[in-house]
């Protein structure tokens, strides 16, 4: 009996033993697989902004190999940023002296033999020369030294904050934020770089565009809500509809209700009392754990009958189905993550800039922008068909609890 006790304590430790040894394996091999020449520019732009942003030093874990995306990520930021600069910068920059050697011509089979060997790389060359003559160009004036402003900093101390904590995947933010910076030094309109990069984050990227926002940025959001309350005219007559008009969930009988041509008679939803057309406007809602949607209808929008509330007819919102199945209801849906469905959604509307934004409140993160050219009437909209728990408007003066540890430094 004893023999088979000790047995049954050692097979265990053997299996833990050669799982470490093929850990250590694997880790040995990855550490030898040689950075790809788009990994190894990020490395260097890093240390060149590094030089000429003060108290910058958060990129330091780019350049000193801390933190290393995949290459495809950072062929995607290279492309990006070249276009941005080219758009932005190029007509004043003077090229200088330094270029990348052009690449001798081949014939096709040759190129197409280049292009598989390096996955990509050799067409990177012009994106990596646009955004390398803006740096010359930054560091040959008289003061190449940028000072980002007291909000940026704070933002990029977040940001690294987060990252050693594992909420957030790369630096890919914080690298973005500086070049931002950079580029806003000397503009005559001194435009707030944190807000600007939230909007063109969202913009390229409709899809888990941050998955962290910062604690600045976040504060800016929440400073934009509104005491959002249901229009009970609006209501299905399937819906019960709370006194304060905050709460809604589906009734076990049909009301008895005059039909009009703002009420929703098909689909269990109802739009909120007051529209918008202008400004910034923010509303959290406690949802459901079933079924749920969320967002904003036009006011062209039918709201009679059971067509699809899709960006065809006018509506731009997020719906969980099952209880997992989360998607935008673009055309055709776009599935989102189905990794943690979220509790508390906000809803951010940025009329001028045409952006709709869906954020999980307790995690404070990104899940979807809708981008649009808004030129009619935005009225919110909400749906639920559970029996048991409300769908609540949450008040506009209670934000959830700072995800920092004792006392926060950003609020």
């Amino acid at each position: 009996m004893m023999k088979d006790c000790l047995q049954f304590l050692i097979e265990p430790a053997k299996k833990l033993k050669i799982r470490l040894k093929e850990s250590r394996k694997r880790v040995r091999h990855e550490k030898k697989e040689p950075l790809v020449e788009s990994q190894l520019f990020i490395m260097e732009l890093a240390r060149e902004l590094n030089k000429i942003c003060q108290r910058s030093n958060v990129l330091s874990h780019i350049w000193t190999s801390e933190d290393i995306w995949p290459a495809a990520v950072c062929r995607d930021f290279i492309t990006e940023w070249a276009a941005v600069l080219e758009e932005r910068v190029q007509p004043r920059i003077i090229l200088s002296d330094h270029h990348y050697e052009k690449p001798e011509k081949k014939d096709w089979k040759g190129h197409l033999l280049c292009m598989l060997e390096a996955g990509g790389e050799c067409d990177m060359g012009p994106h990596k020369r646009t955004i390398m003559d803006w740096i010359w160009w930054i560091k040959s004036r008289p003061q190449p030294t940028v000072w980002p402003g007291e909000p940026v900093l704070m933002m990029l101390d977040d940001l690294e904050f987060q990252w050693k904590r594992g909420r957030l995947p790369n630096m890919l933010s914080a690298m973005e934020l500086v070049m931002l910076a950079v580029l806003n030094a000397d503009s005559p309109v001194k435009e707030d770089v944190t807000k600007q990069w939230l909007v063109r984050k969202q913009r390229s990227q409709r899809t888990d565009a941050v998955r962290y926002i910062p604690h600045g940025v976040w504060n800016w959001i929440c400073d934009a809500a509104e005491d959002v309350t249901l229009d009970s005219d609006s209501a299905n007559a399937d819906l019960i509809i709370s006194s304060d008009e905050k709460r809604m969930r589906c009734g076990s009988e049909r009301r008895d209700v005059p039909q009009c041509q703002r009420r929703f008679d098909g689909w269990w939803c109802a739009a909120g009392h007051e529209g918008y057309t202008s400004g910034r406007h923010y509303w959290e809602v406690e949802v459901g754990e079933r079924d749920w949607r969320l967002g904003v209808a036009k006011a062209s929008a039918v709201r009679q009958g059971f067509r699809s509330l899709n960006t065809d007819t006018g509506y731009l919102s997020l719906r969980l189905e099952r209880g997992t199945d989360l998607k935008a209801l673009t055309v055709p849906a776009t599935p989102l993550s189905q990794s943690s469905v979220p509790r508390k959604v906000g809803v951010y509307l940025d009329y001028e800039q045409g952006q709709l934004s869906f954020y999980d409140v307790e995690k404070r993160s990104h899940l979807y922008t809708f981008n649009d050219k808004f030129n009619e009437t935005l009225y919110p909209v909400f749906g639920t068909v559970e029996m048991v728990k409300d769908l609540v408007i949450r008040p506009p003066n209670v934000r959830q609890p700072c995800l920092c540890p004792g006392t926060c430094l950003w609020n």
